[in-house]
Parts: structure tokens; sequence; C-alpha cells
């Protein structure tokens, strides 16, 4: 790998944090305190993304970060595919919970998918998507200008130690009150582009469900 183009990622990622870092501390919106599941009122959502009966909302956080693109061949030309989101979800009053990335599942043989990972306790959940709703299938909700709301399953956890949530018992989360991180229109038209990346910033509403009815997984 070029050492170049890895030291400028690196320095990428350092400046983001520092950004995640500055947006989280001057986050002043009111976010239902966590840890105490009958204080969790999740958020109105289409019907497709209703979790099952049974699951009751326990943390909600608001993540700023990135969706990160890169230019590809696909079977209809090039287009810009996600490679990974890069965010930090914060809870009220704005202290850092959770980190959000892809990553290889245990579970799954490393199947890559959608993690996050507790920053207080080292927790981790795995998800997998159910169900999606966008501007074209839910204007009531989506912006036209931003990422899908999203519903996904548990299939990969963690036990993690220490204080804080143990993401280890979450059974759904929801992203929703989605704003930005749609791939770029332009930037990548033709096999020249292949390779060019593309950080787009985006914030959402992360909710994350429990089984009410069960104290473990």
């Amino acid at each position: 790998m070029n050492i170049r183009k890895t030291g400028h990622h690196i320095t990428r990622r350092i400046r983001l944090i520092a950004c995640i870092g500055a947006l989280g501390t001057a986050f002043v919106v009111a976010l239902p305190q966590v840890g105490h599941a009958q204080n969790v009122t999740p958020p109105s959502v289409p019907g497709t993304l209703q979790v099952p009966e049974g699951n009751e909302a326990f943390l909600i956080g608001h993540a700023f970060g990135s969706q990160d693109y890169v230019c590809a061949a696909t079977g209809s030309g090039v287009a810009f595919v996600l490679t990974t989101p890069e965010a930090v979800l914060f809870d009220n009053p704005a202290r850092r919970v959770v980190n959000h990335f892809f990553s290889p599942n245990p579970a799954e043989g490393g199947t890559i998918r959608a993690t996050w990972q507790s920053t207080r306790n080292s927790s981790v959940f795995w998800g997998k998507l159910v169900h999606a709703a966008t501007f074209a299938t839910d204007p009531d909700f989506v912006a036209p200008d931003a990422i899908a709301w999203v519903t996904l399953k548990r299939v990969g956890v963690l036990e993690g130690s220490g204080n804080g949530d143990n993401l280890a018992v979450a059974t759904f989360v929801q992203r929703v009150n989605t704003v930005g991180g749609l791939a770029p229109s332009i930037g990548c038209n033709s096999p020249v582009d292949i390779g060019k990346t593309a950080f787009v910033p985006y914030e959402a509403d992360y909710v994350f469900y429990k089984n009410s009815t069960a104290n473990v997984p």
C-alpha cells in the first residue's frame, strides 16, 4: 500500500474523530436518558420498520460521522459503493457512548456487518438489515437528501465488561431521523474514476431494543 495514501487516510480519520468530538460537545438536543428502558421513548417510524412486540427501547444515541464510499465497477458500469460508516453516538448530555462502523461478525464466519461497540464497556452488536424506508417509499419520514431509515436484527453480539449499557442484550437497532449521507451524484462516472473515495457527512438517531421479558440475549 502507498505510504503517502495510508498516512493521508489516517490523518483524515484523526481529523474526523476530532470534528465528531467537537460536534458532540456542542450537541444539546435532549435525548431520553439511557439505561432505563421505561424512560426511553422511541420515535415514530414507518410501519415496515416496527420491531416485533416483546421488544423495548433501552438506548438512543445521536450519531455524527460520515458514510464512506468508493467508486467501483458494477454490473451497469461504475457507481459509488458504501465501504463503511464512521460515526460516534452520543447520549444526553453529550456523552460519547457508542462507535459505529462495519466489521467482520465472528458468529457468521467473518461476514461484514454493521457494527456498534460501546465506548464504556466494549460490548458489541452486529446487525443485519431487515427493512429500509427511503424518501421514495416513505416521504413523510425520510428527507429527500438523506440516507434511508432502517431496522436491523441481531446476528451477533459480544459481551463487554465494566459499566455502561450492554449492547449484547440488544435484539434490534433502528436508524432514524437521518440527515445527509447519500452517495455523491458526481465523481464516479467512468472507469477512470474507479478507486476514488468520498466521505459524506451524516447524522442520525440510533434506537437500540432488547427483549422486554428476558434479562439475557
